[in-house]
């Protein structure tokens, strides 16, 4: 009996056995510094680089300056974009609610009644956001043309008078630039509900069902609690979409017509590059980036769990 204890392995031994907990810290730190450097290089350089560029007064040639606030003073008073800033919000209602209506309105039929081709359905919808945005943008420039699809369809049912150069006229150019980002982001709204749908409990709806509960009472009642985490992560897309948006207007109307489609990331482009104010565009930059994280902050705080 007590030659068994005395052979048992003491702790010790087990401690030396398994390593010093440092040694394996330090190894993981290795296979996550290539990931870090990236990060830090394309990242969190450029951010710092922008938030000390926005403080000076610089061409991007020339030695620079000191200028203190004076570039934040100028964006946030310029005229120009607060017009930008209207624009960029406006089409969050494009980029974000109507794409959440329409992703939800899709998620139930196909949930609901429609098994056959669901995959079809799901690829087909989903398609527009794989696209490249230059490609959507340069498609829909000649569907809203004097002779494209629309006002062809118009000619057709006798509507000709209604024709115009949609992304050419001031009072349209801004909605028809809108709804291009509408059916972008409408198949990515679908995709993230059917996949919170998926997981909701069968259970559920049959219980809901068995209370007498018809298709859009379940809906309603089981399925669009159950995607209120997708919803939230769908309008944080979306809204960083709207407003950071660049490459679908520059392809498009390139903020014409009379700055009707002007929005804050085309004019942090031109500043930098066409004016050469590197100052005032790093300014604009970080005054965009505080309205993104404002507004992503207010729609995670609606959509918390316990609210």
């Amino acid at each position: 009996m007590n030659e068994g204890a005395t052979n048992a392995p003491r702790p010790e031994s087990r401690v030396k056995r398994r390593g010093r907990p440092g040694r394996a810290s330090s190894g993981a730190w290795l296979y996550l510094l290539p990931a870090v450097a990236v990060y830090v290089g394309f990242l969190v350089y450029p951010a710092v680089s922008t938030l000390q560029f926005s403080f000076l007064e610089w061409d991007g040639i020339a030695p620079p300056e000191w200028g203190g606030l004076d570039n934040f003073v100028q964006a946030v008073t310029d005229p120009l974009l607060a017009e930008a800033i209207g624009n960029g919000l406006l089409l969050i209602v494009f980029f974000t609610l109507i794409p959440i209506a329409v992703g939800l309105a899709m998620t139930a039929l196909l949930i609901g009644r429609v098994q056959r081709g669901t995959t079809f359905y799901r690829v087909v919808f989903f398609l527009p956001q794989v696209l490249p945005l230059v490609a959507v943008g340069t498609t829909w420039r000649w569907v809203y043309s004097d002779e494209g699809m629309i006002n062809q369809f118009l000619g057709l049912v006798g509507l000709e008078g209604l024709a115009r150069p949609w992304l050419g006229d001031e009072q349209f150019a801004l909605a028809a630039l809108g709804l291009i980002g509408t059916w972008t982001m409408s198949g990515l709204c679908m995709m993230l509900f059917m996949s919170g749908a998926q997981k909701v409990d069968t259970s559920l709806h049959e219980a809901a069902a068995i209370d007498g509960a018809g298709p859009v009472r379940q809906f309603l009642s089981v399925t669009l609690p159950g995607v209120r985490k997708e919803i939230s992560i769908a309008g944080v897309i979306t809204t960083i979409a709207a407003l950071a948006s660049f490459d679908l207007v520059f392809v498009t109307t390139n903020g014409g017509p009379a700055g009707a489609t002007n929005v804050p990331a085309l004019l942090v482009y031109r500043l930098a590059f066409n004016e050469g104010d590197i100052g005032a565009a790093s300014a604009l930059a970080v005054v965009l980036t505080v309205l993104v994280i404002a507004l992503v902050s207010a729609i995670r705080y609606l959509a918390r769990e316990d609210s």
